[in-house]
């Protein structure tokens, strides 16, 4: 069994990674005309104010138990898409801003990694490590085009109205959709190709490969 650090290493990179994802939906969603998530309280880095839990907790502590990885999600920040000031091209950005905190959080863990070098804490950059990783899994995973994930929404917000509404009847299914990408292997296909790019594209650039 993982003993409390390598807990802790993962655990620490995975809540900040859902929770900043989660916020910064919310945060956009309001400086573009709707206030659900502000008004709910979700507009917190506060991690107990987004905790789902099937996919921040029973998930994730079955993968730790089971296999020492750790992956979950967050409760989604109610967004009212149609009290946007204008509703179709405002649900990019909503959705854009999940997997761009992502992005961003990517480069922030990179940087606890380069000052963790330098003062030599192997802690902290195994941590580092886990935070670029997670954070691009989820930013990668969150832009496929399949609704209700980011991806989805942005493909919608670019189709015609008529094409949009046919593609947001997929919603209701998307979940059983995605599990069966899962299972017949998305992850290894698709989303851990792309993240090794990135993630060795950014190590090479700061020169810790």
């Amino acid at each position: 069994m993982p003993d409390i650090q390598t807990l802790l290493i993962w655990t620490i990179p995975v809540l900040f990674a859902i929770t900043v994802h989660e916020t910064a939906h919310g945060w956009v969603a309001s400086k573009l005309g709707d206030h659900s998530a502000r008004m709910m309280g979700r507009l917190t880095l506060n991690p107990i104010k987004h905790i789902d839990p099937v996919g921040t907790i029973l998930v994730p502590a079955f993968l730790y138990f089971t296999s020492g990885f750790i992956f979950g999600w967050a409760k989604p920040v109610p967004v009212n898409f149609n009290a946007l000031r204008s509703p179709k091209k405002d649900m990019l950005w909503v959705a854009i801003a999940g997997p761009a905190s992502n992005f961003i959080m990517a480069i922030v863990w990179l940087i606890i990694i380069l000052l963790a070098v330098n003062i030599d804490s192997q802690f902290l950059i195994d941590m580092g490590q886990v935070g670029v990783q997670m954070n691009l899994i989820l930013a990668v995973l969150n832009l496929l085009p399949l609704p209700p994930l980011d991806g989805g929404r942005v493909v919608s917000s670019l189709l015609s109205r008529k094409l949009s509404y046919q593609y947001d009847q997929l919603e209701p299914y998307g979940l059983y959709i995605l599990l069966g990408l899962l299972f017949l292997g998305v992850f290894q296909w698709v989303v851990f190709p792309i993240v090794k790019i990135i993630q060795q594209f950014m190590f090479s650039v700061t020169g810790l490969i």
